[in-house]
């Protein structure tokens, strides 16, 4: 069998990057090719990307406009790509309405589009957990939909337009809290945090309750799945849309609380981290954008003290600023066990602890990001 061919739209992002490692060091793929609108001297790559993300492999583009159609999707040997794997969209949130309408949904829609009409086998996305009613007990793919977010949202909404576009073979992977090494994301904030409450020498306090469930998945995981993904919407061919979305959930077998998330920042931090609770919690709902505010002004602050004090010139894309569309009082839990059966797919990093933090925050020293 060939090796496939594979286009990784935001190519360039936290993910995008690690699943064009994990085919470059496991040498998956006959071809890969990355799109991104960032160049990648500005998308703070890590040496060890060097190759996986080389210039020959890199086309910089929008793949939301048809006219970098061709130079996206036109191969030198005249073939089409076997694989699209999109982890581009817009990924930051509390962003207006028409940024995730663009920069997400759009794209989304003209790629299904442009893959549908060049007969592409496989057109995988992430999307996100936060799609589901929140509950303790995990969310299997066919329970309740309700967008936490303006982000959820627009991903919800691409994947309803994505279903009317015949002959697409689409899939769409709802993905928890992922981290790892050069993490930019939800698990960033909570370690800046831990290093400013560090230096004013006070507790972390989490809002909500230790048994709030913030479900997680490392990066690499994400990867091999994202491909494995692939591999099945091939292999399985068309789906009709009637039958309902094409989605999988994908997470580790840790059932991660905010708990677990405390005790590893305790451990590596030396820090005492305590909860709000449920009560208090729900009064500070009541002035959520004032006790973030608060929040961030002063750990802002104290982050760029440290940065300074470091000698740090170029910080990183990392800092300890809370987003609010994050402090959600809702559960992120979700059941990944239809995935796994389908693809024999399993975790290499089942389990996320004090190892998972230290992990990140090596790669930050590395970089010359961490005071």
């Amino acid at each position: 069998m060939e090796k496939p061919a594979v286009l990784i739209v935001g190519g360039l992002g936290f993910i995008g990057r690690h699943l064009a490692l994990y085919l470059h060091e496991n040498d998956l793929a006959s071809e890969v090719r990355l799109v991104d609108k960032v160049l990648p001297q500005l998308a703070w790559l890590a040496p060890e990307f060097a190759e996986a993300c080389s210039k020959d492999k890199f086309v910089q583009a929008d793949a939301s406009r048809e006219q970098h159609f061709p130079r996206i999707f036109d191969r030198a040997n005249g073939k089409q790509f076997d694989y699209v794997i999109n982890c581009g969209g817009e990924s930051r949130h509390s962003q207006p309405d028409d940024v995730y309408e663009v920069r997400s949904c759009a794209l989304s829609i003209a790629l299904g589009k442009e893959i549908a009409r060049r007969g592409i086998p496989a057109f995988i996305e992430t999307s996100t957990a936060h799609v589901y009613k929140g509950g303790s007990t995990p969310r299997k793919e066919t329970d309740k939909l309700v967008p936490w977010h303006k982000l959820a949202d627009w991903k919800l909404k691409a994947a309803e337009e994505l279903r009317k576009i015949p002959g697409l073979q689409y899939c769409a992977m709802r993905l928890p809290h992922v981290y790892g090494a050069y993490d930019p994301g939800y698990f960033a904030t909570g370690i800046c945090l831990s290093a400013v409450h560090v230096d004013l020498q006070q507790d972390l306090v989490l809002l909500h309750t230790k048994d709030l469930k913030v479900n997680t998945l490392h990066v690499k995981d994400a990867a091999s799945a994202l491909f494995e993904a692939a591999k099945w919407r091939a292999r399985v061919g068309y789906i009709d849309p009637k039958e309902g979305p094409v989605a999988f959930n994908v997470v580790d077998h840790n059932d991660t609380r905010q708990e677990h998330v405390a005790n590893a920042l305790t451990e590596v931090f030396g820090l005492k981290v305590t909860f709000v609770g449920s009560l208090a919690s729900q009064l500070a709902k009541l002035n959520l954008d004032d006790v973030v505010d608060d929040m961030n002004e002063i750990s802002l602050q104290t982050w760029a003290e440290l940065i300074e004090k470091a000698g740090i010139t170029r910080p990183g894309p990392i800092s300890p600023f809370l987003e609010r569309d994050v402090l959600k009082d809702q559960d992120m839990s979700i059941d990944g066990s239809k995935f796994e059966a389908e693809t024999d797919w399993k975790p290499k990093y089942p389990k996320f602890g004090a190892d998972s933090i230290r992990e990140i925050v090596d790669s930050y020293k590395r970089m010359g990001w961490w005071p």
